[in-house]
Protein backbone atom coordinates (compact mmCIF):
# COMPACT_ATOMS: atom_id res chain seq x y z
CA UNK A 1 0.00 0.00 0.00
CA UNK A 2 1.03 3.60 -1.09
CA UNK A 3 0.85 6.58 1.25
CA UNK A 4 -2.82 7.98 0.95
CA UNK A 5 -2.20 11.50 0.30
CA UNK A 6 -5.06 13.38 2.12
CA UNK A 7 -7.39 14.88 -0.02
CA UNK A 8 -7.89 18.76 0.66
CA UNK A 9 -11.36 21.08 0.89
CA UNK A 10 -11.66 24.47 0.89
CA UNK A 11 -15.27 25.20 3.29
CA UNK A 12 -16.10 29.00 1.81
CA UNK A 13 -18.65 30.05 4.50
CA UNK A 14 -19.65 33.79 6.14
CA UNK A 15 -20.99 31.29 8.96
CA UNK A 16 -18.21 30.06 11.78
CA UNK A 17 -21.23 27.48 12.86
CA UNK A 18 -21.46 26.16 9.21
CA UNK A 19 -17.66 26.34 9.06
CA UNK A 20 -17.40 24.43 11.92
CA UNK A 21 -19.38 21.91 10.91
CA UNK A 22 -18.28 21.45 8.03
CA UNK A 23 -15.07 21.04 9.19
CA UNK A 24 -16.13 18.53 12.02
CA UNK A 25 -17.46 16.22 9.22
CA UNK A 26 -14.67 16.83 6.88
CA UNK A 27 -11.76 15.69 8.87
CA UNK A 28 -14.01 12.83 9.75
CA UNK A 29 -13.88 11.48 6.35
CA UNK A 30 -9.78 12.37 6.33
CA UNK A 31 -9.70 15.76 4.66
CA UNK A 32 -7.45 18.39 5.28
CA UNK A 33 -9.43 21.15 5.93
CA UNK A 34 -8.83 25.22 4.84
CA UNK A 35 -11.75 27.36 5.62
CA UNK A 36 -12.93 31.21 4.28
CA UNK A 37 -15.02 33.68 4.93
CA UNK A 38 -16.12 34.70 1.81
CA UNK A 39 -15.46 34.39 -1.96
CA UNK A 40 -12.41 37.00 -2.36
CA UNK A 41 -10.53 35.20 0.95
CA UNK A 42 -11.37 31.65 -1.08
CA UNK A 43 -10.14 33.13 -4.58
CA UNK A 44 -7.14 34.33 -2.00
CA UNK A 45 -6.48 30.46 -0.90
CA UNK A 46 -7.07 28.82 -3.96
CA UNK A 47 -4.14 30.74 -5.47
CA UNK A 48 -1.77 29.54 -2.30
CA UNK A 49 -3.06 26.23 -2.64
CA UNK A 50 -5.49 24.79 -4.69
CA UNK A 51 -7.65 22.20 -3.06
CA UNK A 52 -8.95 19.02 -4.31
CA UNK A 53 -12.70 20.29 -3.59
CA UNK A 54 -14.20 23.67 -2.49
CA UNK A 55 -17.68 23.27 -0.28
CA UNK A 56 -18.90 26.73 -1.47
CA UNK A 57 -21.84 29.20 0.26
CA UNK A 58 -24.00 30.72 -2.15
CA UNK A 59 -25.04 33.90 -0.11
CA UNK A 60 -21.69 35.90 0.88
CA UNK A 61 -21.20 39.32 1.56
CA UNK A 62 -17.86 40.58 -0.49
CA UNK A 63 -17.94 38.16 -3.18
CA UNK A 64 -20.63 35.90 -3.58
CA UNK A 65 -20.19 31.86 -4.02
CA UNK A 66 -21.10 32.56 -7.99
CA UNK A 67 -18.70 35.19 -8.55
CA UNK A 68 -16.21 33.42 -6.79
CA UNK A 69 -17.10 30.17 -8.96
CA UNK A 70 -17.05 32.33 -11.82
CA UNK A 71 -13.84 33.70 -11.78
CA UNK A 72 -12.13 30.46 -10.19
CA UNK A 73 -13.68 29.00 -13.80
CA UNK A 74 -12.62 31.69 -15.30
CA UNK A 75 -8.52 31.35 -14.44
CA UNK A 76 -8.93 27.66 -15.09
CA UNK A 77 -6.97 26.43 -12.07
CA UNK A 78 -4.87 23.69 -12.91
CA UNK A 79 -5.66 20.86 -11.44
CA UNK A 80 -9.91 21.76 -11.95
CA UNK A 81 -10.85 21.79 -7.71
CA UNK A 82 -14.32 19.68 -7.66
CA UNK A 83 -16.87 22.56 -6.60
CA UNK A 84 -20.01 21.19 -4.66
CA UNK A 85 -22.41 24.62 -3.71
CA UNK A 86 -24.24 24.61 -0.13
CA UNK A 87 -27.18 26.23 0.00
CA UNK A 88 -30.52 27.04 1.50
CA UNK A 89 -31.71 27.85 -1.96
CA UNK A 90 -33.29 24.80 -3.60
CA UNK A 91 -35.29 26.22 -6.62
CA UNK A 92 -34.09 24.25 -9.61
CA UNK A 93 -33.14 27.91 -11.76
CA UNK A 94 -30.31 28.19 -8.31
CA UNK A 95 -29.09 24.84 -8.84
CA UNK A 96 -29.06 25.12 -12.84
CA UNK A 97 -27.52 28.15 -12.39
CA UNK A 98 -24.38 26.92 -10.52
CA UNK A 99 -24.11 23.94 -12.59
CA UNK A 100 -23.99 25.63 -15.97
CA UNK A 101 -20.56 28.37 -13.81
CA UNK A 102 -18.94 25.52 -13.02
CA UNK A 103 -20.25 23.83 -9.90
CA UNK A 104 -19.70 19.66 -9.79
CA UNK A 105 -22.65 19.08 -7.48
CA UNK A 106 -24.98 20.81 -4.32
CA UNK A 107 -25.37 20.54 -1.40
CA UNK A 108 -28.67 21.36 1.01
CA UNK A 109 -28.09 23.11 4.07
CA UNK A 110 -28.24 22.02 6.63
CA UNK A 111 -26.58 19.20 5.41
CA UNK A 112 -25.47 15.58 7.97
CA UNK A 113 -22.28 13.45 7.77
CA UNK A 114 -23.68 11.12 5.18
CA UNK A 115 -25.12 13.29 2.80
CA UNK A 116 -22.22 15.56 2.62
CA UNK A 117 -19.88 11.65 2.53
CA UNK A 118 -22.21 11.09 -0.63
CA UNK A 119 -22.28 14.25 -2.60
CA UNK A 120 -18.09 13.64 -2.67
CA UNK A 121 -18.44 10.22 -3.46
CA UNK A 122 -20.55 11.62 -6.52
CA UNK A 123 -17.78 14.08 -7.45
CA UNK A 124 -15.07 11.45 -6.82
CA UNK A 125 -13.06 12.67 -3.85
CA UNK A 126 -14.14 10.47 -1.02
Amino acid sequence: MGLQVMKSCLVVDDSKVIRKVARHILEGLDFAVSEAGDGREALEACRASMPDVILLDWNMPVMSGMDFLRALRDANAAPRPKVVFCTTENGMAHIRAAIDAGADEYVMKPFDRETLASKLQIVGVA
